[in-house]
């Protein structure tokens, strides 16, 4: 390894781990890297130190994205509810991502997976499984959750195209991009109360609240685009990164159709191995503070390479080996601490349900191209294949 400045991200594609990620865990599990908008970095690979920045409230998502603030890509300047927000917006917030206070979300989502799936073999091979599964599939979750006409789902996932391309300087789609999706949000947010539900629901009745009084229509817009585009991108590239992990290992998918008891276990093996490249939000030291011997200085740029401490041997057994049956799998999929993702349990139940119905509604599915022949989508926040073509 030379002494250069590395780039993160370090992949171009999310199927391969990248040969660096070894060497800077054994070596420099703590290393200056340069971000695509020029700034540095301090990245940290090793198991036990990304734990320590994703649990260590002073390394915070707060301040990232202000004017001048160090970061990996650059972003549209859209306004943040902040800190300020108050209890009863956190509050909606973490209601509408909790599983358990849908009622009968868990059945909703297997009739929606199976309608979905209904669909693709009346088209008949072959089809994308992307374009026809995984986008659908977790657009119709954040539609639900936010109270979004179905509908509109294309509408939607396709402005996320622009929404989360990676750029090292700001442009002027992006902004246009993202306030066309506020206004939309903003739109639902007044439309009449018969036809308001799920959090946009919840979100117009707060403004009757004193106490939420200082959140503008604005603000409560942006909280739901942004709620829409971050969910329904992580959910929709980890289907599709899983499901083409089991195409590539067709026995994998017959395990699961023969012990579907396992399909928990699954879901966390593939996240462990589901690779995000670069997909990681960023936090900036509110303090100077140790990681492992390096000093980090208050207000510098840290980011975890989770394919490197998920890789991590001296933690999990035989990392290499996509093992659906691992016990022992505290990956960092979902983040950890103050920063676990509040919708974990959601997302994990949809990944289950999903992966559930395929392998036992489509038990010959495999690639219909040449593995060698699939296209990824590099300059997105996330990689994966732009189309998955099936049979079955």
């Amino acid at each position: 390894m030379s002494d250069r400045l590395l780039d993160f991200p370090l992949a171009r594609r999310s199927d391969v781990v990248p040969e660096e990620g070894s060497w800077l865990r054994e070596q420099q599990p703590v290393a200056r890297v340069r971000t695509p908008r020029g700034d540095t970095a301090w990245l940290v690979s090793s198991y036990p130190l990304a734990r320590q920045v994703l649990e260590d409230e002073r390394f915070a998502l707060r301040g990232t994205a202000a004017p001048g603030a160090p970061g990996p890509y650059a972003h549209p300047g859209a306004p943040r509810a902040g800190r300020e927000a108050g209890a009863g917006l956190r509050g909606a917030v973490m209601k509408a991502l909790n599983p358990r206070t849908g009622k009968g979300m868990h059945g909703w989502l297997r009739i929606t997976a199976d309608r979905l799936i209904d669909d693709l073999m009346a088209w008949g091979p072959p089809v994308d499984l992307r374009a026809g599964f995984a986008d659908p599939f977790s657009a119709a979750l954040h539609c639900k959750i936010l109270g979004v006409p179905f509908e509109d789902w294309p509408r939607l996932m396709s402005s996320l195209d622009v929404a989360f391309m990676t750029s090292a300087q700001p442009f002027e789609g992006s902004q246009l991009n993202w306030y066309k999706d506020v206004g939309y949000m903003a739109e639902r947010l007044n439309a009449p109360a018969s036809e308001r539900s799920g959090l946009l629901g919840e979100l117009a009745a707060l403004r009757e609240d004193p106490l939420s009084s200082h959140l503008t229509d604005e603000m409560l817009a942006t909280v739901a685009a942004s709620l829409f585009g971050a969910g329904a991108v992580s959910t929709s590239a980890f289907l599709a990164r899983a499901m083409l992990a089991l195409l590539r290992r067709p026995q994998l998918a017959g395990f699961l159709r023969d012990r579907p008891d396992r399909m928990g276990r699954a879901v966390d093996e593939l996240l462990r191995g589901n690779l995000p490249v670069g997909d990681i939000p960023p936090r900036l030291a509110l303090a100077d503070v140790h990681l492992g011997d390096v000093l980090v200085r208050e207000g510098e740029l840290v980011l975890v390479l989770v394919e490197g401490a998920t890789f991590d041997p001296e933690v999990f057994e035989h990392p290499e080996v996509l093992n659906l049956n691992r016990e022992y799998n505290p990956h960092l999929a979902f983040g950890g601490g103050r920063h676990l993702c509040p919708a974990s349990a959601l997302g994990h139940a949809h990944a289950r349900t999903a992966l559930t119905a395929l392998v036992e509604r489509m038990p010959r599915l495999g690639l219909a191209v040449p593995e060698e022949r699939l296209v990824w989508r590099t300059g997105f926040i996330t990689r994966l294949p732009e189309r998955l073509p099936v049979l079955w």
